[in-house]
């Protein structure tokens, strides 16, 4: 077994090597760039080194500085995670050259199968079942038209060296094959240094549905169950789950059984995974195999038991797998939920800052936080935004849903947008309940975009119960600090009026206790009488509690006089007013918001790629008008109405900050 490892990454993925490192008795090294050099990877890991400025093509990309930090202290073996070198056979081939262990699979492995065009062409072989397509490499976007007519739209243009979404675009006729092959061929080359694309036909309602792969290269090689990883957005994954709900036991065990067969062919070891699409016939096809450690593995481990970290780090020392396949059972359910620092009430646009409040979920067992940020910590716009993988372990789906809509309501976070508010919805969502997914969920759910209308009902009753309880305390409290004339009594009012964003509801309460930890309250409302439970202390960000005898977890900010309550992924401004002070408030005149209609904004923190328009030039709705890039993510801005633009203020290489003018229109 090694006594050091040096994980060439960052954020969650190095954190979590690490915990599995550190639990083997493993020593660790971090890197990291300037960005990063606060990080809590680098806090957690035994040593750190310094590897470059914040850009990964100047830090996290170079194998040179990855190799030297190895043998400045003497790790004896590399995790690359994912992304970053995790699937580069010159950085495995690179290490060996210098006597260091690459704890993934060997070059060849990954030449074969990171190249998406060639491991078709294998898997095809291997006798795995494909998706129609063009293998060869397109020229340029005038091909590209030609090849989708032959094929048939819809088809999906690719990245041949692509991952996570990037390098990839759906084209339903000739004008989005051309502007599909430019950005996927912009974006490929940005993010991988390699703009090869091939084009496959777009299977319409299909599921995807990936195989877990664990082999040692000494013979055995294993399946360990499936996950569905349908939920996404723009081709980026945000919901996982192990087991699907959709295959049967006999589809699983034919695409497990396929799976190994291809890993077999090219001799792989370490764990890998086989993604597959799955039409609504539960028909199959290969779409490619990540030669690494996936984002969503912990739901195969919450499911299993087996640690896949710790697997491939004995694989890599040399040691046989001491696992059968008959070993491997499935227990329970598991989903996970990518938590990211975006907006989804504003197309899900990216949000960097500082984490001013952060508290994760921690009081549930079943509940698992993989994350590399800390309270303080910074959200860069130099990589990805994810912030955790929020998983939740069920004995059925159905319980594993429940405790994910529980921890989600359990997750503070503040100082950056996030997309938890998003989440709720997903998992309240009947469909996504009833298991009837497709890659096209999101887009048909939410075909406008997300809203505030998405988020589930909310019986205001439960908010305005929690803030008359909540306020009640808070006014005891005040009473008692505040200072009073020698033998006055000041009594506590139990007569209220709850406005909820603007809606007023007359409240009376009827205090009870519990003893010293628990306190309660009947809160009659409209005539309905509810009862109130909890041990929340004054400053406590969350209140958890019951009302009417089920649980609740209420997130709480105190905003001015009032308080922002957040529930079910919901939010509302909540004022506790005495009833004249009620009346009062119902006077206030409200603040109309500025007109900032005669301006394009940038919706992101960002770098302004290219302008398509000038001063005094004429435009149509919908006509692209600048390109923004954040998080390596190419996103087109495009006209809302025609006009004519009045002012230039922001020219192509600009750094762009959120809602910063980009052009003015007359």
């Amino acid at each position: 077994m090694f006594e050091k490892i040096l994980i060439a990454n960052r954020g969650e993925i190095a954190c979590r090597v690490i915990r599995t490192a550190r639990r083997l008795g493993i020593k660790t090294v971090a890197v990291y760039s300037d960005a990063d050099k606060n990080a809590l990877h680098v806090e957690m890991a035994d040593e750190a080194v310094h590897i470059g400025p914040p850009p990964s093509a100047q830090s996290y990309l170079l194998i040179d500085r990855i190799i030297d930090a190895c043998k400045k202290t003497g790790a004896q073996a590399v995790h690359p995670g994912y992304g970053f070198l995790s699937e580069k056979p010159a950085f495995q081939e690179a290490l060996a050259a210098a006597g260091i262990a690459f704890i993934g699979p060997d070059a060849h492995a990954m030449r074969a199968m990171g190249d998406k065009i060639e491991s078709k062409k294998l898997a095809k072989a291997a006798g795995v079942s494909t998706v129609p397509g063009y293998l060869g490499v397109i020229a340029d976007d005038e091909e590209a038209v030609k090849i989708a007519r032959e094929i048939g739209y819809p088809v999906m243009i690719k990245a041949s060296a692509g991952g996570g979404g990037k390098g990839m675009r759906v084209a339903w006729n000739d004008e989005e094959a051309r502007e599909g092959f430019r950005s996927a061929t912009n974006e490929a080359r940005s993010s991988f240094a390699d703009d090869r694309v091939f084009i496959e036909k777009f299977i319409q309602q299909p599921r995807h549905i990936e195989i877990q792969l664990l082999a040692d290269g000494q013979g055995t090689s294993l399946y360990l169950g499936e996950r569905e990883c349908s939920i996404q957005r723009r081709h980026q994954k945000v919901i996982e789950e192990a087991p699907s709900p959709f295959l049967d036991e006999a589809t699983r065990k034919a695409m497990g059984e396929q799976a190994v067969a291809l890993a077999d062919a090219v001799q792989y070891k370490s764990a890998g995974t086989v993604e597959f699409i799955v039409d609504a016939d539960r028909n199959f096809y290969f779409l490619e195999m990540n030669t690494r450690l996936q984002v969503e593995h912990p739901v195969t481990e919450l499911i299993t038991g087996f640690d896949l970290v710790e697997l491939m780090i004995r694989v890599a020392a040399g040691e046989k797998l001491t696992i059968k396949q008959e070993d491997v059972r499935l227990h329970g359910w598991a989903i996970e939920a990518r938590v990211y620092a975006e907006d989804p009430f504003r197309n899900f646009l990216p949000s960097t800052g500082r984490l001013t409040h952060y508290r994760p979920p921690s009081d549930d067992p079943h509940v698992r936080v993989d994350t590399g940020v800390f309270e303080g910590g910074e959200i860069s716009m130099f990589y990805d935004p994810m912030i955790a993988k929020l998983c939740t372990w069920g004995s059925t789906r159905d319980a594993a849903i429940a405790r994910m809509r529980e921890a989600l309501d359990q997750y503070y976070i503040r100082g950056v947008s996030h997309n938890i508010p998003f989440l709720a919805s997903l998992m309240a969502n009947q469909r996504f309940v009833d298991g009837r997914l497709t890659t096209n969920f999101i887009a048909e759910e939410y075909p406008n975009g997300f809203h505030a209308s998405d988020l589930p009902p909310e019986d205001p009753a439960v908010l305005v119960a929690v803030a008359a309880v909540i306020h009640r305390s808070l006014n005891d409290r005040d009473i008692q600090i505040s200072g009073k004339m020698v033998g006055s009594t000041v009594k506590v009012r139990d007569d209220w009026v709850v406005v909820v964003d603007g809606t007023p509801h007359p409240v009376h309460l009827h205090p009870a206790n519990d003893g010293p930890m628990r306190v309660g309250c009947t809160v009659d409302i409209a005539g309905q009488h509810h009862a109130v439970w909890t041990d929340w202390r004054i400053g406590e960000p969350l209140f958890r509690g019951t009302v009417n005898g089920a649980h609740v977890c209420i997130q709480i900010d105190r905003v001015g006089i009032g308080y922002r309550l957040h529930h079910s992924g919901a939010q509302a401004m909540v004022k506790v007013l005495t009833p004249n002070a009620a009346r009062l408030d119902a006077l206030m005149p409200v603040k109309a918001p500025p007109d900032m209609s005669k301006f394009l904004l940038s919706p992101m923190p960002g770098l302004l790629v290219s302008l398509a328009v000038s001063e005094g030039q004429e435009i149509k709705a919908g006509e692209v008008l600048a390109v923004v890039e954040a998080m390596k993510m190419e996103n087109i801005l495009r006209a809302s109405q025609d006009g004519t633009v009045a002012k230039i203020h922001a020219a192509p290489g600009s750094s762009l900050a959120v809602d910063q003018k980009i052009v003015e229109f007359a």
